[in-house]
C-alpha cells in the first residue's frame, strides 16, 4: 500500500473544509472600477497630489500591485476618471434627448441644455478636481471633445431640418459649450441660493433662450441695419 503524504493530505482537508478562511477576488472589471471608484473619493476629498497609490489601493481593498495591473500611473487613473466623466455626461445628455422625438428638434436641444446644466452643478467637486490640470495649451483638448461633438450632430441635423441656421456647426457648438459652462461656472460662485430648483430653472430658461436666439434663422443683429 502506497503511503500517502501529510502534506498533501493536510492541504487537501484544508482545501475541502468549507470552514476554513478564503481569499476573496474580484473580477477584474469589478476591481479596476473599485479602482476608480477610490480615487475619485480621495482625489475629492484630499486632492490629486495628496493621494498616493497606496492609498487609492487601499482604498479599493486590493494589493498595491493590482493598481498597476489596470493603470500604469496616477496620471493614466486621472485621464481614466475624466474619460469616465465624459462618457456619463454624454450618456446621460443622449437619455435626456431621447425622450423627445428625432425630429423635434427645439424640445432636444431644450433637453441637452436643461440635463448639461443639472449635470454639472450636480458634480462640480468631481469636475473640478479631474479636470484641475487644464493648461492653455490643452485648449483643443478641451473644445475637440465628445460633448461637443455631440451637440455638433444635434445641430447638423436641426439646420439640415431647417428648424435653425447652422454656418459652422463645430463653431457654434464650441460657443454654446461654453455659455453652459460659463453659466454653471457662475452659479457656483455666487454659492448657495436661496432657493436652488428656482435658480437652476431660471439658469436654464436664460441658456436656452440663448441658444434659440444664436440658432434662429430669423434673428436679425440691428447693427447691420
Amino acid at each position: 500500500m502506497t503511503r500517502s503524504d501529510p502534506a498533501v493530505d493536510s492541504t487537501a482537508a484544508c482545501e475541502a473544509d468549507p470552514a476554513a478562511p478564503r481569499r476573496r477576488t474580484k473580477a477584474p472589471e469589478t476591481r479596476a472600477v473599485a479602482l476608480m471608484d477610490a480615487a475619485e473619493r480621495l482625489f475629492i476629498a484630499k486632492g490629486i497630489a495628496s493621494t498616493s497609490i497606496d492609498d487609492i489601493a487601499a482604498g479599493a481593498q486590493v494589493a498595491k500591485g493590482t493598481f498597476y495591473l489596470y493603470f500604469p500611473s496616477k496620471e493614466a487613473m486621472l485621464g481614466a476618471l475624466q474619460q469616465r466623466f465624459v462618457d456619463n455626461f454624454c450618456e446621460r445628455l443622449q437619455n435626456a434627448m431621447d425622450r423627445h422625438r428625432p425630429d423635434n428638434h427645439r424640445a432636444r436641444l431644450k433637453a441637452w441644455v436643461e440635463t448639461g446644466l443639472e449635470i454639472y452643478l450636480d458634480n462640480v467637486a468631481l469636475h473640478d478636481v479631474v479636470f484641475h490640470e487644464y493648461r492653455p495649451e490643452d485648449r483643443r483638448m478641451r473644445n475637440d471633445n465628445a460633448v461637443v461633438t455631440q451637440l455638433v450632430g444635434m445641430l447638423k441635423q436641426g439646420d439640415a431640418a431647417g428648424v435653425w441656421e447652422v454656418e459652422d456647426a463645430t463653431l457654434t457648438a464650441v460657443i454654446l459649450f461654453n455659455a453652459l459652462h460659463g453659466v454653471a461656472d457662475d452659479a457656483v460662485a455666487m454659492g448657495p441660493a436661496e432657493d436652488p430648483v428656482a435658480d437652476r430653472r431660471r439658469r436654464a430658461r436664460a441658456l436656452t433662450r440663448f441658444f434659440e436666439q444664436a440658432l434662429h434663422p430669423d434673428v436679425v443683429d440691428d447693427t447691420d441695419a
